[in-house]
């Protein structure tokens, strides 16, 4: 597992060439409900024990995947997790979307 940092991430999804991630929230439906960034898919982190092999059925175990929560530790939980499930490509976005919104979508809602 990496860690990207919301620079890094903002850079790779506006990259026209690099293949997008899987952008993977592992918060809770009502914090995904206030904010979330655009395209991320949401699966709680309690439910990532008995849904993970969705992930590989739909996105197989090599796909690049970034994991997101509200600060960084959820996210950075579950990527362990998956990567002892055999999943690789996995990056721990630092900061979260708490960083996302101060630093790269400043209108993003925040709680």
């Amino acid at each position: 597992m990496q860690q990207v940092t919301v620079q890094q991430l903002g850079a790779w999804l506006d990259d026209p060439v690099r293949p997008k991630p899987l952008l993977l929230d592992v918060r809770e439906p009502w914090e995904f409900d206030v904010c979330r960034i655009p395209g991320a898919q949401l699966m709680t982190m309690r439910s990532v024990p008995a849904r993970f092999m969705e992930l590989q059925r739909e996105h197989g175990r090599e796909r690049d995947m970034v994991l997101i929560c509200h600060h960084g530790a959820r996210s950075f939980q579950v990527a362990m997790f998956l990567e002892q499930q055999g999943f690789s490509n996995l990056y721990n976005l630092q900061g979260g979307v708490a960083a996302w919104a101060q630093q790269i979508d400043p209108d993003m809602p925040t709680y």
